[in-house]
C-alpha cells in the first residue's frame, strides 16, 4: 500500500527543481550551439549576396532583401543533385565497408579474453590519439607511388580508415553485453555456428549496427578534408561544395542553402531508418 501511494504521488517542488537544474545545462547547450546556428543558417539561406560577398542586411532602405534566389539556383542546376547523389553513394559505400570490416573484429574482441580484449580496444582507439591531418598525409605517401592518389578509391580508403573506429566501438559495446547462455542453449538444441550467428548474435547486435552506421554515415556526408586531400578536384562532394561557397566564393546564401538541405536529407534518412526499425504488430 505504501509503495503504491509513493508511485502515485505527484513530484514535490524540490524534485521539480532538481529536474530543472539537471536538464537546464544540456538544454541551454543545445539551444546555443545547435538550434541558434541552425536558425541563423535558415535565415541566411533566404538572404542575398553582398557586394563583396557575405550577406546583405535583411532590411535595406526599409525594404526586405529576403528572396528564394539561392533555392532557385540550387534546383535549377542538375549538377547539385549529382553532387548530392555522389556524396550519398560515398557515404553508403564507406558505411558498408566499415560494417564489413568492423563486425568480425568487434566480435573477436567481445569474445576474447580479458587481457587481449583490453589490448585490442586500445589498438582500435590508438589512431584517434594522433593528428587527423598527419594520418591523411600518411595515406598520401602510401597511395602516391601506387598512382592511386586523387582517385575515388583513395577517397573511400581514407574515409574507411578514419571512421572505422566509430563503427567498431558501438558494435563491441553491444556484442559484449550479449548473454552467452543464449548461444549455449542454442548449441545444446543442435544449432550450428552459422545458425547461432544468424538467429541470435546478429539480431541482438542490430542496435549496435544502427548506432555505428549513424556515427559513420552522417560525418562522411559532411567531410571535406579527405576528398580534397585524397581525391583532388575531380570528384567534389557536398562537404567540399559547402566549404567552397563559404570560404572561396563567399556565396553565403548558397552555402547556407546547401547546409540546410543536407541537414534536412540526413534528418529524413534518420526518420526513415527509425520508422523501418520500429517493431510492427501483426493484425489479428
Amino acid at each position: 500500500m505504501t509503495e503504491s501511494r509513493q508511485a502515485g504521488r505527484s513530484p514535490g517542488p524540490g524534485e521539480n527543481l532538481q529536474k530543472w537544474l539537471v536538464s537546464l545545462p544540456p538544454t541551454l547547450f543545445l539551444l546555443a550551439f545547435f538550434v541558434a546556428p541552425a536558425l541563423l543558417m535558415v535565415v541566411a539561406s533566404f538572404q542575398q549576396v553582398g557586394d563583396f560577398g557575405g550577406l546583405l542586411p535583411v532590411l535595406e532602405n526599409g525594404q526586405s532583401t529576403l528572396s528564394l534566389e539561392a533555392y532557385r539556383f540550387f534546383f535549377g542546376d542538375w549538377i547539385y543533385a549529382e553532387i548530392f547523389l555522389r556524396s550519398f553513394l560515398v557515404a553508403t559505400a564507406t558505411t558498408l565497408l566499415c560494417l564489413l570490416l568492423a563486425y568480425p573484429l568487434a566480435l573477436l574482441i567481445a569474445t576474447g579474453g580479458k587481457r587481449h580484449r583490453d589490448l585490442l580496444v586500445l589498438l582500435v582507439i590508438l589512431p584517434l590519439a594522433s593528428n587527423f591531418l598527419i594520418r591523411i598525409y600518411a595515406w598520401m605517401i602510401v597511395l602516391g607511388p601506387a598512382e592511386l592518389l586523387y582517385t575515388p578509391f583513395a577517397v573511400i580508403v581514407g574515409m574507411v580508415y578514419v571512421h572505422l573506429p566509430f563503427m567498431i566501438l558501438p558494435l563491441y559495446t553491444n556484442l559484449e553485453s550479449h548473454d552467452p547462455a543464449l548461444l549455449e542453449a542454442a548449441q545444446d538444441l543442435g544449432a550450428g555456428a552459422w545458425t547461432r550467428f544468424w538467429r541470435i548474435t546478429l539480431p541482438l547486435s542490430l542496435p549496435g549496427v544502427w548506432s555505428g552506421s549513424a556515427l559513420v554515415f552522417i560525418p562522411v556526408l559532411g567531410m571535406f578534408a579527405i576528398p580534397e586531400l585524397l581525391g583532388g578536384t575531380r570528384d567534389i562532394l557536398i562537404g567540399n561544395l559547402i566549404k567552397e561557397q563559404f570560404l572561396d566564393n563567399r556565396d553565403w546564401p548558397l552555402g547556407s542553402t546547401l547546409s540546410i538541405l543536407l541537414t534536412a536529407a540526413v534528418l529524413l534518412l534518420a526518420w526513415l531508418a527509425a520508422w523501418a526499425g520500429r517493431p510492427r504488430r501483426g493484425r489479428a
